[in-house]
């Protein structure tokens, strides 16, 4: 049937079926055009989490502006006039930038302890060091001793403080990102009508549009940021810019620039192996065309499905002609070896007979590879559910593309004869693996056992643990922001606890007014109470105060907790303003309906909500801790505040970004496990179909499995944690590494027809398909190499760890596989 379609249409009427698929692939390139490059937050989250939503509910309810940091440590003394006039300077100009709506910095936060001023001053206005001269010993020790700012605006040596650029709310990207959402979740939950499925995919679209128009504009603000920053910047000042938005900014630009160099860079190192391989132009120019093509239709059909890519899947354009490639050698190597043997063949026959006899092992060996992609599938993790799905597309339009492209070219070409070449001439490693199989095959299986040791007492090792600082090279703008944020300003991944009252409005009143009862100085404040029984002001009692000052004072007492905010920050500084008396209801209602609403914005909105009896305390973990343990962490919060809040009518919940990486860090175990569980039992049936002989189905299983458990060996004993790169290895290389496992079963299998001889079988297996399955594992190993030249180091892992288990496949493919072979002897059965 294949032969009849080759004969009848492919290599029959081939300019036409290569017409047709050029103008297929030039639509495609099209829509390749309009790739388009997800990095924000939720790409690092669990797809349809609980505290997602939970959290996404917390920052409707609780004052949470978009803002960006940038941190300023001048030469001079933070308060010298120098220091404080580049500070204006710096300041000035940054306001000019569209979307900066305002700016909190030490020039203009309220100064209340230098000196200290009575409470009730306090309403009648603020001053700051923007509108008032000051004595700059006392507002240095306010600044560094303040609850408000201490080791927030400013750093415990006083030699670096955080300017907060406070960015202009988008409405409507937040109605169209909640009406995205919203109808996900009915989506998800199978509650979706027809028409709000039509509506989802209307909003998805029109939500795509707006934030890539945001993020256009948003790119355009913070290249004009850094270039103000950068005419300050090392001349009497050390500023760097941080923030989600320039995050996420860079990471796209990141993504771009490791899509372009992934690219590049391996099309010059394949130009490179292939010529050191064969010596002829035409073995470069075809693989790198069928590469091309394969290439720009995969991101063709990226683009027109809209499937994004993100950190995970930057990686895909090397992915994809790593595996081209390998399809590619195999048809070249073949057709090579039957040039040698049947040198008075014509084209056509030799042609025919390479596509033929590398079909089926081919096709088998690609269904493998996309196996181990497809097994993403099951993970949790939207990224890396669309890396699977991305690349078992790229690899299916890989082989059609090969085994349409390879043969028409080639029939179209006049045969070379090549039959003087030997191939092996310059490689030695195939006949030493060969002598070692043959004469050190105990040793081979030693070699093997202490594999299997050194790869279980790493696993036990494993961490989930990764700091998301460490996601970035010491040398970018990211990590150098972060870390001054994360070991001078408080910490940076973010960590609320969301304290929830339970509703007992009228008590809390009467409480109030019965303690303040006998105040001279809030008289008149008291009858305002008196003639509004439902003002949010009777929110405040001694209760709420108690109970969240106690949780306040247990995190922050945390090793791992750095910066903690909370109305208890405003009652230990109004204690100080209040005579060290403790601040009562009365008071705190009176700052709360008085306080000008910017200041009420800073220092009260983002920690109560009074509409929903609830209130928030906002905690910064210090990221670079190396002691940090995520989960347990969270874990002994949720205990502990069991203890810490007596009242057990008051619930809680922990919230924010560290919940949400934790959750998704502590799903990769799951993952790691249902993904390799899959591929295994898939493997083991598709061995059991191809060859149909359990025996050979679980050589090569054994073949591969102790290889890829190598991975967790080596990360285990490197300390190199489970993350959301690493967690892909493993399905991904075991995909393409089994593709030489079949390759070299069904060489093995047909050898031994011949004289039933399985060492003789095993000598002629290696010297033909052994320098195919050298080849192609030479060029995957430099192809997954140059992934060491990414900004982002799970990448760099990714790399890295990929090489070594290639690596160790193919010495498992080459030594191991054919020595099981030779021991269990599975082909006894075959007829001569």
């Amino acid at each position: 049937m294949i032969k009849k379609i080759y004969d009848n249409i492919i290599l029959k009427f081939p300019i036409a079926v290569l017409l047709v698929l050029f103008t297929s692939i030039s639509v495609l390139g099209y829509y390749a055009t309009k790739l388009e490059i997800d990095a924000s937050a939720e790409t690092l989250l669990l797809d349809n989490d609980k505290d997602l939503k939970f959290s996404r509910e917390v920052n409707k309810r609780f004052y949470n502006p978009n803002f960006l940091v940038v941190t300023y440590s001048p030469k001079s003394d933070l308060l010298s006039k120098e220091s404080l006039d580049g500070l204006k300077k710096l300041s000035d100009d940054l306001l000019k930038v569209e979307n900066i709506e305002s700016i909190t910095s030490i020039l203009n936060v309220p100064l209340v302890q230098s000196p200290i001023r009575p409470i009730a001053d306090l309403v009648k206005g603020v001053e700051t060091l923007s509108t008032k001269k000051y004595d700059l010993a006392l507002v240095k020790k306010e600044l560094l001793t303040s609850e408000l700012y201490s080791n927030n605006l400013v750093s415990p040596d006083f030699k670096t403080t955080a300017m907060m650029l406070h960015l202009k709310n988008d409405t409507k990207y937040s109605e169209l990102l909640d009406k995205r959402n919203s109808l996900l979740t009915k989506k998800r939950a199978n509650t979706i009508t027809n028409k709000e499925l039509v509506l989802l995919n209307k909003t998805i679209i029109e939500f795509k549009n707006y934030r890539d128009i945001i993020r256009k504009k948003e790119a355009n603000e913070i290249k004009n940021i850094r270039t103000i920053i950068h005419k300050y910047d090392n001349q009497n000042a050390s500023i760097f810019l941080g923030g989600i938005n320039m995050i996420a900014n860079d990471i796209v630009a990141f993504v771009r620039s490791d899509l372009l160099i992934y690219g590049s860079t391996l099309v010059f190192l394949l130009i490179f192996i292939l010529w050191y391989i064969f010596r002829h132009l035409r073995w470069i120019v075809l693989p790198l065309v069928i590469c091309l093509l394969s290439v720009v239709s995969t991101a063709g059909v990226l683009g027109l499905f809209n499937w994004e890519v993100t950190v995970i899947s930057s990686n895909f354009i090397a992915l994809q002609l790593i595996i081209t490639i390998s399809i590619v050698l195999h048809l070249i190597v073949r057709y090579r070896e039957l040039n040698v043997k049947y040198k008075n063949a014509n084209q056509y026959k030799l042609v025919i007979n390479t596509v033929l006899s590398k079909m089926n092992p081919s096709f088998f060996a690609i269904i493998t590879t996309i196996t181990g992609f497809i097994s993403l599938v099951l993970s949790s993790i939207q990224p890396v559910k669309n890396l699977g799905l991305m690349m078992s597309t790229g690899i299916a339009i890989s082989l059609i593309i090969s085994f349409l492209v390879f043969p028409i070219i080639m029939i179209m070409l006049k045969k070379k004869d090549e039959h003087e070449k030997k191939i092996n001439s310059r490689f030695s490693l195939i006949s030493k693996a060969s002598n070692l199989v043959e004469h050190r095959g105990k040793s081979i299986l030693l070699g093997s056992l202490i594999v299997i040791i050194f790869s279980l007492s790493g696993a036990s090792q494993l961490l989930v643990e990764n700091s998301f600082i460490n996601y970035f090279k010491q040398s970018t703008d990211i990590y150098k922001g972060m870390k001054v944020i994360d070991e001078n300003l408080g910490g940076t991944t973010p960590l609320d606890v969301i304290i929830k009252f339970k509703n007992y409005e009228e008590d809390i009143k009467t409480k109030v007014l019965d303690e303040n009862l006998e105040d001279d100085e809030f008289d008149d404040f008291e009858d305002e109470y008196q003639e509004s029984e439902n003002d949010k002001q009777y929110w405040f009692s001694q209760d709420k105060m108690k109970t969240i000052s106690k949780v306040h004072n247990y995190l922050d007492s945390l090793e791992e907790v750095g910066k903690v905010q909370s109305l208890a920050s405003i009652l230990k500084v109004g204690k100080l303003l209040n005579n060290n008396k403790e601040l009562d209801g009365i008071t705190l209602a009176l700052l709360y309906k008085e306080l000008p609403e910017q200041y009420k914005d800073l220092i009260l909105a983002p920690y109560i909500n009074i509409d929903s009896n609830e209130a928030r305390i906002t905690m910064r973990i210090i990221d670079s801790n190396p002691n940090l343990r995520r989960n347990e962490l969270i874990n002994k919060i949720k205990k502990d505040l069991r203890d810490v809040i007596e009242n057990k009518e008051t619930t809680y919940q922990l919230s924010n970004f560290m919940v949400l990486y934790n959750n998704m860090l502590q799903s990769l175990f799951d993952s790691q496990i249902s993904t390799l569980g899959f591929v295994i039992i898939i493997l083991f049936i598709m061995f059991l179909i191809l060859f149909r002989s359990i025996k050979i189905a679980l050589i090569a299983l054994i073949v591969n499995v102790i290889p890829i458990s190598s991975i967790f060996g080596i990360m285990g004993w490197l300390h190199i944690p489970l993350d959301i790169m690493t967690i892909t290895i493993a399905a991904i290389s075991i995909g393409i590494g089994v593709d030489d496992t079949i390759h070299y079963i069904h060489r093995f299998k047909e050898e031994y027809k011949f004289d039933h001889n399985y060492l003789e079988a095993m000598k002629r297996s290696h010297k033909s398909i052994g320098y195919a399955m050298y080849y192609t594992s030479l060029v995957i190993i430099v192809g997954f190499s140059i992934l060491v030249l990414s900004n982002l180091i799970p990448t760099i892992y990714f790399g890295l760890l990929t090489v070594a288990v290639m690596t160790i496949i193919l010495a498992a493919d080459l030594l191991l596989l054919p020595r099981l072979i030779m021991i269990f002897k599975p082909f006894n059965k075959i007829s001569k």
